[in-house]
């Protein structure tokens, strides 16, 4: 039975489309098709993974950029705290910012899909490109231009931590510009050879991917080399860490713990004992571990995805006959004599045959999932490239973040509320009960206080008339200025108070004479 269109006739067989039904629109290449004769070909409803996976898998892809739109957040958690906080309170480093912004990057390829929510297809068996759709054309720059900067910055911290470990090399300033020409020009030029010589398109999922053609030289090939560099760089400086912990094992001399070991790099490396490099090489490590764990998980994905996508890509061209996207296909034709069957492969054959499935099932796809396995990656291995992918950012975040971020949002935002202790004294405190009462001024440690005078068994005798007079030294005001770090606050002086009863001395009416209190001191000694 033949499908009937607006166009015409469709000369195949559910749930199977003509191709001279469509026009050009949409990336013809990504089109599915099988060619039945010379003058027809039949190809698969749009989109494909619609056809060979179960209807899980758009589930598995939700879900995966909304962990992405996680990764992003914790990204931009970073990002801000690295830029508004001291450095004291997050430990910033421009290394660390690239990585970040690379997963930041690479997260936007999957958060721009869930935030559009554009249709896959230009028609029913013709994906979207670049050309057609914004989306699709951000979310795959987006995904290169992610996948090129954190494999870049990640070859840069393992080449900056190869140079402090094995070549005593104390980078600086240099390796600084150089690392910001490196990580951020390289990524820029791979995308645009990307972008030029293959385009992204919707491949399988909701997040357009890069085209079959020109891919492997245009974008995997180099991305793969820096990546294997990364790899080797890595386990050379493990490997150097290894042999200094064997060396140290062995050496006898005495220990050198608490000397300060030299880390320019002018001092040659045969300078070191063993156990010298060693405590050198275990500093640096404990330093940064956390960058080189980001570096190997940043690393391992993408490799992962790397040899999964290739791999996808490989089974579905095979799998057509269309020589629009098999240019050997007439040639392969010419040579076996007119042959068809010689010039198909396994996929091809495997492709046939789910094809036939589908037709006999009347377009159930379910009943032929078991032979569309053959010609695709399985959903699970899918489902945790796109997982890995979209986890780095809560990586960066678990690796390079610290809680005294938190701290120091805390401080900087006033309206979160927060605990203050104040420690209040009294300046005025009366010692004498017997004397006038008067009002307490209360001091606390936060503020600039005023000190009242003193209390009036302390002020000095007033001022005679005439004659020496002695100034009032008790009697002024004084400025209190409290430092900022200080738990204190300023207490009057207090006159001593002996009372004879809390100790063992003599009380005065043991020796006073009687009527001691009438006597004038001054009429003692008179004659």
């Amino acid at each position: 039975m033949a499908n009937l269109t607006l166009d015409g006739v469709n000369l195949c067989p559910p749930p199977f489309y003509d191709v001279n039904l469509f026009g050009d629109g949409g990336f013809t290449e990504g089109r599915i098709c099988q060619r039945v004769s010379d003058e027809l070909s039949c190809c698969l409803p749009c989109p494909m993974t619609q056809w060979v996976y179960p209807d899980t898998f758009n589930t598995l892809t939700d879900a995966a950029n909304w962990v992405a739109t996680a990764s992003g957040i914790c990204c931009l958690f970073l990002l801000a705290s690295w830029a508004c906080l001291p450095v004291e309170k997050t430990n910033r480093h421009y290394l660390s910012v690239g990585i970040t912004i690379g997963v930041l990057l690479m997260s936007f390829g999957f958060i721009i899909p869930l935030a559009a929510q554009t249709d896959q297809c230009y028609d029913k068996i013709t994906p979207h490109s670049m050309h057609t759709n914004p989306s699709c054309g951000a979310s795959g720059a987006f995904l290169l231009l992610g996948g090129w900067a954190g494999v870049m910055w990640a070859f840069l911290r393992s080449l900056s931590l190869h140079l402090q470990i094995c070549w005593q090399v104390l980078v600086g300033r240099n390796f600084m510009i150089f690392a910001q020409a490196a990580g951020w020009g390289v990524p820029a030029l791979g995308l645009v050879l990307a972008l030029v010589f293959s385009g992204v398109s919707f491949r399988f999922g909701e997040t357009c991917h890069i085209n079959h053609t020109n891919s492997m030289e245009a974008f995997w090939i180099p991305l793969l080399i820096f990546a294997g560099a990364t790899v080797v760089i890595t386990f050379a400086t493990f490997g150097y860490c290894i042999k200094v912990y064997l060396s140290a094992l062995g050496d006898s001399s005495a220990s050198t713990e608490g000397s300060n070991l030299p880390t320019h790099s002018s001092i040659a490396r045969s300078h070191y004992s063993p156990r010298q490099a060693y405590r050198r090489v275990s500093r640096v490590i404990g330093l940064q571990w956390r960058g080189i764990a980001i570096v190997l998980i940043i690393i391992a994905d993408v490799i992962f995805f790397s040899i999964v996508f290739v791999f996808q890509d490989s089974n579905v061209e095979s799998a057509t006959g269309n020589p629009k996207t098999n240019a050997d296909w007439n040639s392969c034709v010419a040579e076996a004599g007119g042959d068809k069957n010689k010039c198909r492969g396994d996929t091809s054959k495997a492709a046939e045959a789910w094809s036939l499935c589908l037709i006999g099932s009347k377009g159930d796809k379910d009943k032929c999932l078991s032979k569309a396995s053959s010609l695709v990656v399985n959903q699970a291995t899918v489902g945790a490239v796109l997982l890995l992918l979209t986890l780095n950012g809560l990586w960066v975040l678990f690796l390079l973040g610290r809680w005294s971020m938190v701290m120091g949002w805390v401080d900087l935002i006033p309206c979160i509320p927060r605990r203050r202790r104040h420690e209040f004294v009294s300046a005025d405190a009366r010692h004498d009960d017997k004397q006038e009462t008067r009002a307490y001024e209360m001091l606390s440690k936060d503020t600039n206080v005023e000190i009242t005078p003193l209390s009036p068994v302390m002020k000095s005798p007033p001022e005679p008339e005439a004659g020496r007079s002695t100034p009032d030294y008790f009697g002024t005001t004084a400025r209190y200025h409290a430092p900022s770090h200080s738990y204190s606050s300023p207490r009057p002086p207090s006159p001593p108070r002996w009372n004879p009863n809390q100790t063992f001395a003599t009380s005065q009416k043991a020796y006073h004479a009687p009527h001691y209190d009438d006597m004038n001191p001054l009429g003692m000694n008179r004659l």
